[in-house]
């Protein structure tokens, strides 16, 4: 399987639309999507592509000097092929911040697995930001506070 990361545009939403409605249980809307990718001039967005398909996609927002990983999403059967890890390598390589957030479902044990081994450390809880479910907070960064 051959993979590509490049910097999403406007003609993929429909493409991370339809990853978004595969991945999560309260998707973002299209035009969500749509403002965050066309209209946020401080949001970078990767998409892979597998083959030629959209296969996953990480979205950053840039404030100063920190990153906010805003969604780090791979099609189910693209899962464990190491897609999600090349997103988020791609996004810190072409920001080249210092800092990272990120919020993460407790219950998402590959995402926090794969959070820890690229240097994220979890610093605190965020209640019920799932609606019925928490979220670890986790940071990344030399000084992660």
């Amino acid at each position: 399987m051959s993979v590509t990361y490049r910097q999403v545009n406007c003609e993929d939403i429909e493409n991370i639309y339809k990853i978004e409605l595969a991945c999560f249980n309260k998707p973002w809307s299209l035009e969500s999507i749509r403002t965050d990718i066309c209209g946020n001039e401080f949001s970078l967005y990767i998409i892979a592509e597998a083959d030629g398909h959209a296969a996953g996609y990480c979205g950053v927002h840039v404030i100063f000097n920190e990153g906010h990983i805003m969604n780090v999403a791979v099609l189910p059967e693209y899962r464990k092929r190491g897609i999600g890890r090349g997103l988020l390598e791609t996004i810190f390589m072409q920001t080249g911040l210092p800092y990272y957030t990120l919020e993460v479902r407790i219950s998402n044990d590959d995402a926090v697995r794969l959070y820890d081994k690229l240097g994220f450390a979890t610093v605190g809880i965020r209640p019920k930001y799932y609606g019925n479910e928490d979220a670890l907070i986790m940071w990344k960064g030399k000084n992660t506070p």
